[in-house]
């Protein structure tokens, strides 16, 4: 007899209570229940130490990240009160580390207590504490030492009032916080000390004045990292842009009031902007309330905003577009500029609780205008410097323009399979469509194409001839690349596109390994030193045009018999010395020929078979990412253009492969 089903009634609702609204649900405040939410809990803690600093209350934050997977904030602010509120009617203590939505930052929409706060919501101690297998709270404040122990989010101090508190003699106030994230919360609590040193050096940076300090324990001892950037912004955009940047680095800063709705209160923000231009470096970065903005939003859209109009406006007034030019964009402007924002509002609307965007529609339009005006005023005062991001922004803009036609015309060149044998002179293609079957054969030159196709399984194996020695792609630029015949014919043979990585042609990129219509890409060239260079431009190829090929296991060399023995009617075929040998011994007293290998085109059908094509016989060598790091390198040094390591390396090493030169 089945169970009946339970009633959905009255009683059917409930609600989460205490610390299981967060420990049941973590990613509804942290943004997520794994490493992510983990470290957002960490950055919470951080921000209320760095809200008393900036506010003049201490000068440095110390954070330590303990061996058993614990953490600690120690700052030197008032210290958090504790003791019993009458206003609320309860112990400050349960406001600030049990009740969600409570804290300090409350007072009025003006910020009464905290100008401009990173934390103020009133989530992030209390989710914290909640969501934390242990919480040790140390509080120095009007002459006492207050503690305060938590586990899994009930407070264990052991004391009526909920707390420890006895005199102290201590100088200095200050709140320092020591909990370890729970498993039972979050699916991984092991944050990485990159963590800590990326979020600590991007707040040194916000935070001119404050000196973070990371002590991150290994074993018994502590590795200690200080951070200070002096002129906070400047200094930073100066770290990023290097040695030799394009321009000055500027620095722009002001404040303005508004609302983001007529029906909303008015509230000020704080507006500082520090960048310069680079032909080497591109990189932009938004601080809104020390908070690193990883996805902007409102500063992300003043900027676009700004810069485009500012510089098309530039380049008009000075007649530097080419007649009938289109206007320059954002990427283009992008490829050249390292900016930072660090801007203060003492109202703001998060995207969400991660607090990686802001919202605010009068602080998109202030920073637009302010960055507008800063901008013209920088171009009229500084007219060299104008012109040179003028002249780099065009080359970005142009060269963009051209990746863009190249692409497309690349698209053009290798898109469609229909007819593949019509447009592909001398391809030679299998009968079955199955492209878990198919094997395409690259032979060097016409000759070997005929008896390698007599010589094959036509069901499974193709034939591709390349006629000579083909371009050598670590040189040439994608421009010319894309121009030689051989390459392309090849590239619409493989049917996968291309794939180019790096910065230069992001454009150019359309690589699908889905549509690659081959299991195997067997190279198959002469035995002889013109064969091996022809074997070493195809996989040059290969590696810079397709090199998730090679990652993924798809390209093969087939390796070529280098001597055909004879005895009466039976061959035997010796791939190097000592097999030659090995077969000598064995036909020790006979009467036998001796033949070096021929080209592949002077073979004949059988023998091709027998050697190269054969499943059951061949031989392949299969090229693995194994050494990928090394191969890069010594094609680079090989192929490349560093000639004065090129002839280093063949001084050092020429004398091991002086049997293989070609030397007449």
């Amino acid at each position: 007899m089945s169970k009946a089903k339970p009633s959905y009634g009255n009683e059917s609702i409930s609600s989460l209570k205490g610390a299981d609204r967060v420990r049941k649900r973590p990613g509804v405040i942290f943004g997520s229940d794994g490493l992510e939410g983990c470290e957002h809990a960490v950055f919470e803690i951080l921000s209320n130490s760095i809200d008393e600093a900036r506010e003049g209350h201490g000068t440095e934050i110390i954070t330590t990240r303990y061996a058993d997977g614990s953490i600690e904030v120690a700052d030197h602010g008032r210290g958090i009160p504790i003791e019993w509120n009458e206003n609320e009617q309860r112990y400050n203590w349960e406001l600030v580390f049990c009740e969600l939505y409570a804290g300090g930052k409350y007072k009025n929409d003006t910020g009464e207590n905290y100008e401009f706060s990173l934390g103020l919501n009133g989530l992030g101690t209390c989710a914290t504490q909640y969501s934390s297998e242990y919480m040790d709270v140390t509080v120095i404040r009007d002459g006492f030492e207050y503690g305060l122990h938590f586990e899994k989010g009930e407070n264990k101090t052991g004391t009526k009032e909920g707390y420890t508190k006895k005199a102290t003699n201590a100088r200095k106030t200050g709140t320092t916080i020591r909990w370890k994230p729970d498993l039972e919360v979050f699916t991984d609590i092991n944050i990485p000390v990159d963590y800590y040193l990326d979020t600590l050096k991007r707040q040194a940076v916000v935070n001119s004045h404050i000196k973070f300090v990371l002590k991150n324990q290994v074993g018994s001892r502590y590795e200690t990292t200080e951070f200070l950037y002096q002129n906070g912004i400047v200094d930073y955009v100066t770290e990023l842009a290097g040695e030799n940047p394009l321009t000055s680095v500027q620095f722009l800063e002001g404040e303005r009031r508004g609302r983001d709705r007529a029906d909303k209160a008015e509230y000020k923000v704080k507006l500082s902007c520090a960048f310069c231009f680079s032909s080497a470096v591109s990189q932009i970065e938004y601080y809104h309330n020390s908070s690193w903005l990883e996805h902007g939003g409102a500063p992300d859209k003043a900027v676009r905003s700004a810069f485009v109009s500012a510089i098309d406006a530039y380049l008009k007034q000075n007649n530097k577009y080419n007649k009938s030019e289109s206007k320059v964009t954002y990427q283009d402007i992008f490829d050249s500029l390292v900016l930072v924002t660090n801007c203060f509002s003492t109202q703001t609307s998060y995207e969400n609780q991660t607090k990686k965007a802001i919202t605010n529609k009068f602080i998109q339009e202030a920073m637009t205008e302010f960055l507008k005006e800063g901008l013209e005023i920088y171009f009229i005062e500084n007219k060299a410097e104008a012109d040179k991001i003028a002249e780099q922004i065009l080359i970005n803009k142009r060269s963009r323009e051209q990746a863009e036609k190249a692409r497309l015309n690349i698209k053009k060149k290798l898109s469609g399979n229909i007819d593949l044998a019509n447009r592909v002179q001398k391809f030679v293609d299998c009968r079955t469509k199955d492209a878990s079957r198919r094997e395409l054969y690259i032979v060097e030159g016409d000759s070997a194409l005929g008896s390698v196709k007599q010589g094959r399984d036509s069901e499974f194996q193709a034939i591709m001839p390349v006629r000579g020695k083909i371009l050598n792609c670590l040189k040439a630029d994608y421009d010319k690349i894309f121009k030689n015949d051989i390459i392309t014919d090849l590239l619409k043979v493989l049917g996968c596109g291309v794939e180019v990585r790096g910065k230069a042609a992001k454009d150019l990129s359309a690589f699908d390994l889905e549509s690659l219509r081959w299991h195997r890409i067997i190279i198959c060239t002469d035995a002889d030193v013109d064969g091996f260079q022809i074997r070493t431009l195809i996989l040059t190829m290969l590696y810079r045009l397709v090199p998730t090929l090679i990652e993924q296991g798809y390209v093969y060399i087939a390796e070529s018999p280098l001597y055909e023995i004879t005895y009466r009617d039976k061959s035997y075929f010796a791939f190097d010395e000592s097999e030659k040998a090995a077969i000598l011994k064995k036909l020790e007293g006979k009467k036998i020929l001796i033949q070096r290998s021929k080209g592949l085109g002077e073979n004949q059908p059988e023998m091709m078979w027998e050697t190269t094509m054969n499943p059951e016989n061949r031989r392949l060598i299969r090229i693995t990412p194994d050494e990928a790091a090394a191969t890069s390198e010594m094609f680079d040094l090989l192929l490349g253009d560093n000639l004065a390591g090129r002839k280093e390396y063949i001084a050092e090493n020429g004398a091991d492969y002086l049997e293989l030169a070609d030397i007449s």
